[in-house]
């Protein structure tokens, strides 16, 4: 039974598992992110994240420590010069895994291992849920709200024309509006007219007929 062992010795020796995770450690340092298997992945960040935290303190002694993990002068002064003063200010997990699924043929579950700031698709700098994205818009909303518009238009026209009726009655002339209205009776007024003088005529006609 496996009670207690936590070591996940990936079907390796001792020797063959240090020299992959060495190798695996260095790519991630030279690249920023690989693509392995889910046990391996899960191997490696117990391995790299303690070595970047000894890198975030520039000294003789960390520097040698840790090249007794990577053995590769090229990834020390990468992690040194790029990612440690990256990775300063966060209080661990440097790395992040992804499961992109399994691999065609003996259905490993496989997954990407990237280091967290490093990466330029997802981050602080994408957009939040909520803001900026474009609301989902339906045809009621958009009726309502070209009635409000419509209703406000009408209300700041009656509202620019009011102070304008006002003052036409302060200095005694009529407003505008009402010589339409005056149009219009006169014309009733001619049309009343014009009925009755054909009746006046025909009244005279019988007279002279008697």
């Amino acid at each position: 039974m496996r009670h207690g062992k936590k070591v996940n010795h990936l079907s390796r020796r001792s020797e063959h598992r240090a020299a992959l995770l060495m190798n695996m450690a260095n790519s991630l340092i030279e690249h920023k992110r690989i693509t392995t298997t889910l046990a391996k992945a899960k191997a490696l960040r117990v391995y790299i994240e303690p070595l970047i935290t000894r890198s975030k303190t520039d000294t003789t002694h960390n520097r040698r420590t840790i090249f007794s993990y990577l053995r590769s002068k090229e990834a020390i002064t990468e992690l040194y010069r790029e990612v440690a003063p990256k990775v300063a200010d966060r209080p661990g997990g440097y790395t992040r895994i992804i499961r992109t699924g399994y691999r065609p043929g003996d259905n490993s579950e496989m997954c990407l291992i990237e280091l967290v700031d490093f990466n330029t698709v997802y981050g602080t700098d994408a957009p939040v849920k909520g803001e900026g994205a474009a609301k989902k818009r339906t045809r009621r909303g958009a009726a309502k709200k070209k009635d409000g518009a419509e209703g406000a238009e009408a209300t700041a026209e009656g509202a620019a024309k009011a102070p304008r009726a006002k003052k036409a009655k302060a200095e005694g002339e009529e407003p505008a509006k009402k010589a339409p209205a005056k149009k219009a009776a006169a014309k009733k007024a001619d049309a009343a007219e014009g009925e009755e003088k054909p009746k006046a005529t025909r009244k005279k006609k019988s007279d002279d007929e008697k």
